[in-house]
């Protein structure tokens, strides 16, 4: 079919749509209505999990073939005509060293961590956020190909790709999108969805069918007259995704370092608990966070004492940064919040927690450790109304550098709770 010149109307765009819809040879009828299509939305699902299992145990290969990648990606490229070569971006081209994720492992665990978070999330800002963060890691030869794995997951928020796409993209908007660039994708994508929002009637929620379309243009199955696009303003809609992404960088950057420093504090209260005898705990949220060549929670307690574990507050303890337990008894001796650059607030309703809710704390000590800039910002948090009745524990301040400065010193000289208290000063009067 050709469109008149000029760019088409919604009616045109409508009658274009009825007719790809209506054609036995379109994309429409032959992919998108055939009943075998739903049916490998289990199975990708499924061996994308196998994918991630593997990167995750280290044993996923050096190689495409036979691995379980190429079971998955075979059974997107048996989807009909549409997907036809979606396993030649993941192919291992040595000579080329694309796509590296078969011999860099750290390029490996940046795409099985991307996938990951796709399986778990549902949120299109979630799956954003993860195809941004896989992009900044800029691993030679992986690109946008990956939008056919994550359609299979979200099939309503990522819409497939491919170069027939991308040319029924173009020709249909007017646009420049080059097929490698997750920028432009993710722009092509924003139409995209804007485009099927205004023929949701006659196209899907699934994002399938407008990408058949756009597909059927690109092969030149319909043909567009010259000067019959859209028209968009390509360029500011690049412009505003580079915008989003370099803001999403600042935020990762941000939160990396916070999660960094936070992390290191955590590490050096373990190590310290850990050389005075102390048993100690790691906050279950944080025992997986790499730290010193391992983990956060290697050596320390796998489960809480039985008596805590009764409490109805287990859950909210055992969120608490780092806690120190007598060996002998079993009783929490020290609690220590770490507050890097957030409100006090949530630690503190942790210790009230611990103290209210498990009798057996009495005689712990709780701490907030602080960078020292934060001091008088802890204090003054600390001294709110709202937590009155916090001045009943004993809760003492603790600063990142008192801690940096004397850690190795307690740990080799120390005994008990002694050193800690002597770097550490009161927060109630």
């Amino acid at each position: 079919m050709s469109l008149d010149t000029g760019a088409p109307t919604l009616h045109q765009q409508q009658r274009l749509i009825e007719q790809w819809r209506a054609d036995n040879g379109g994309s429409y009828q032959t992919w998108f209505m055939w009943d075998e299509r739903l049916k490998n939305f289990r199975s990708i699902r499924r061996g994308l999990q196998a994918v991630v299992k593997e990167i995750r145990e280290n044993t996923f290969g050096v190689a495409y073939r036979g691995s379980s990648l190429e079971t998955v990606v075979h059974s997107i490229a048996e989807q009909r005509q549409i997907f036809k070569g979606a396993d030649h971006a993941f192919l291992w081209k040595p000579k080329l060293r694309i796509p590296d994720i078969y011999e860099s492992r750290n390029n490996q665990l940046a795409f099985g961590r991307f996938l990951d978070t796709c399986l778990c999330c549902e949120r299109e800002d979630d799956v954003v956020k993860a195809v941004q963060l896989l992009d900044s890691v800029q691993i030679k030869g992986l690109g946008p190909a990956c939008a056919n794995l994550l359609y299979f997951l979200h099939p309503t928020i990522v819409p497939p790709n491919n170069t027939a796409i991308v040319k029924g993209f173009n020709a249909l908007f007017g646009a420049n999108v080059k097929l490698g660039r997750w920028s432009e994708y993710l722009a092509m994508r924003r139409r995209v969805i804007e485009f099927n929002e205004t023929h949701r009637k006659l196209l899907s929620n699934d994002l399938g069918a407008v990408a058949g379309l756009l597909f059927d243009i690109g092969t030149g199955r319909y043909a567009l007259e010259a000067g019959s696009s859209l028209s968009v303003d390509w360029k500011a809609d690049l412009a505003k995704v580079n915008q989003e992404s370099t803001a999403a960088a600042k935020a990762r950057q941000a939160a990396s370092e916070n999660d960094q420093s936070h992390t290191q504090v955590q590490g050096w209260l373990r190590d310290l608990g850990l050389s005075l005898g102390y048993r100690v705990w790691i906050a279950n949220n944080d025992k997986g966070r790499e730290y010193a060549g391992g983990k956060l929670g290697d050596h320390c307690l796998t489960e809480l004492p039985q008596f805590i574990r009764l409490s109805p507050a287990c859950d909210t303890i055992a969120l608490i940064d780092v806690l120190w337990l007598d060996p002998g008894s079993g009783k929490i001796a020290m609690a220590f919040e770490v507050e890097h650059s957030t409100s006090i607030y949530s630690g503190i309703v942790r210790m009230l927690d611990l103290a209210l809710g498990v009798p057996e704390h009495d005689g712990s000590t709780f701490f907030l450790v602080a960078p020292d800039a934060r001091e008088q910002d802890v204090r003054n948090q600390f001294a709110r109304p709202a937590f009155s009745r916090v001045g009943e524990l004993d809760v003492r301040y603790i600063s990142y550098g008192e801690l940096a400065k004397h850690r190795d010193a307690i740990a080799r000289f120390g005994h008990g709770a002694k050193g800690v208290l002597a770097i550490s000063t009161p927060l109630t009067s």
